[in-house]
């Protein structure tokens, strides 16, 4: 399965720092999961939350242009919590508000707001 911004994916924690955590990924991808994204309450020592070898399920948060991968645990769990309607409802609003940003974009660039000569 490919990493795609969005994915929930099982990997394996690598690697374990005091800034976050490396996840490798089922496609031979490794990912890291900051400190931050680890669990919804505050976490002063990441291990007290991941031991090495531990299966965690991710979402993939961004890949930057150096293809590197932030992923997030407690976004994976949250999305496992909400309902289907839940789900679509904020698609929908996230979609709106896409097309809205697209719009506002283009009409400051002058598109659509001036036909003609």
């Amino acid at each position: 399965m490919p990493v795609k911004v969005g994915r929930i994916l099982e990997g394996t924690v690598s690697g374990i720092t005091n800034f976050g955590a490396f996840i490798d990924l089922p496609n031979g991808e490794r990912g890291m999961v900051h400190i931050s994204e680890v669990a919804d309450a505050y976490v002063k020592d990441i291990n007290d939350y991941l031991k090495q070898n531990d299966k965690v399920k991710v979402k993939v948060l961004a890949i930057d242009d150096e293809g590197r991968i932030s992923l997030s645990i407690r976004k994976a769990e949250a999305q496992n919590q909400i309902s289907f309607e839940e789900q679509l409802a904020q698609f929908l609003k996230d979609s709106e508000e896409r097309l809205s940003d697209l719009r506002n974009r283009d009409n400051k660039r002058g598109r659509g707001s001036w036909r003609g000569r």
